[in-house]
């Protein structure tokens, strides 16, 4: 009799977020190959592809779609050994299951169907294209990203009726995704169960940033990297948390754990789909160039939907940068559980500042940015947000 496999959802897959069990890629009776995926899984961050773990058969399905579903929990089960194997052998004792799977519709190799990542699924539902209607130029015929883009979508049909009741005349129905049910579940948690927020807003004059980026940003180019601002942002919250430690913090029942390491999160849109937040790891030991180079590479791959788990766990501060679509001041800015702290950055723009020359005050036209922390008060009272802001905005103001 063939060994019957756990298949479980990896405590590294997920952290700090709900999980829910999107799509089963394999019916009850299909074979599957080792490190194939098996299950879908959404998270408010990213989507996640459990793989096989060995080749068999899928013998039981545990965690119906649309399941919520925790780090280490039990998703299915897996007849191990070869398919003919596995066929052969005699089913074992039913086991009960959380909640009754609903039929999955069997995947077709035509076309590079099978094994599709989550980029492509979306690439071909937003185009109203099947899988059979792309030619596939990967591994197998595997269908890309490339190939989705070059096929273009789909002549239009007609509109299908909406699944829910009728909707108000005037009014567009978007349907919630699994994302966007998780974000929001994920903000109103940290809003309100979990943390007292409480937001502190200072002025940056970025004059002396602007200048060295305009000395440095042809070089970054011709090493084929970009400097951007919010790399300077970056290495000044290094030195803010450097001075309050609390800023790079979480709360327990116990204590106050303060984490050694710096990974920053920097907050990235992707737009019609949600926000994710990659990790700069061990920020305190990179220069400005290590900073600019590992953030451009992380947002890139969130731009190409190319993110591992691994990229968006851990971090222990966040930088969300609202300016760059024209937002002056957000408050309060959610806080990333389990982190204490986040930094918001504003809009750059000239603005007329009162300055001390020769004993004179006189107004000068400055570019200046609102910089916003907010913070858990039970991590951080305000003097120690104050005083991370005014390390903040002194590094800015006084770049060398």
């Amino acid at each position: 009799m063939s060994e019957l496999m756990d298949v479980v959802l990896p405590a590294d897959q997920v952290e700090g977020s709900r999980s829910q069990v999107q799509r089963w890629l394999k019916s009850v009776g299909e074979t599957a190959k080792r490190h194939e995926p098996l299950v879908e899984i959404e998270t408010d961050k990213v989507t996640v592809e459990v793989p096989s773990p060995a080749d068999g058969v899928l013998a039981e399905i545990v965690a119906a779609e649309g399941t919520d579903v925790a780090p280490g929990a039990l998703l299915g089960r897996l007849r191990a050994g070869s398919a003919a194997t596995a066929a052969a052998s005699p089913a074992s004792t039913p086991r009960p299951v959380a909640a009754a799977a609903p039929p999955v519709a069997a995947r077709t190799a035509a076309g590079g169907g099978a094994g599709l990542s989550p980029a492509v699924r979306r690439l071909l539902a937003e185009r109203g294209l099947r899988a059979e209607d792309v030619a596939g130029s990967g591994a197998g015929g595997r269908v890309t990203v490339e190939d989705v883009l070059a096929a273009g979508p789909r002549a239009a049909a007609p509109a299908a009726a909406p699944a829910a009741g009728p909707v108000e005349e005037g009014l567009r129905r978007i349907p919630h995704t699994p994302m966007r049910r998780r974000i929001a579940a994920h903000m109103v948690e940290s809003l309100l169960q979990v943390a007292p927020h409480v937001t502190t807003v200072f002025q940056a004059d970025m004059t002396a940033v602007l200048a060295d980026r305009a000395r440095r940003k042809a070089e970054f180019e011709r090493r084929g990297g970009s400097l951007t601002l919010t790399a300077y942002f970056v290495a000044a919250c290094v030195d803010a948390i450097r001075a309050v430690p609390e800023a790079n913090a979480r709360w327990t029942a116990d204590a106050i754990l303060v984490h050694e390491r710096i990974d920053i999160g920097v907050g990235t849109a992707l737009p019609g789909r949600g926000l994710v937040v990659p990790v700069i790891r061990d920020c305190g030991r990179l220069d400005l160039a290590g900073i600019a180079v590992a953030l451009g590479a992380l947002v890139q791959k969130a731009r190409d939907d190319a993110l591992a788990p691994a990229d968006l766990q851990g971090g222990t501060f966040t930088i969300s940068n609202h300016g760059v679509s024209g937002s002056l001041v957000a408050a309060p800015i959610v806080i990333n559980q389990p982190q204490s702290a986040i930094l918001g950055v504003g809009k750059l723009e000239k603005r007329a500042v009162v300055v001390s020359a020769g004993g004179r005050d006189q107004v000068e036209i400055r570019p200046c940015c609102y910089v916003t922390l907010t913070i858990d008060h039970r991590v951080l009272d305000g003097h120690q947000a104050n005083r991370f802001m005014q390390t903040l905005v002194e590094r800015l103001e006084d770049w060398s």
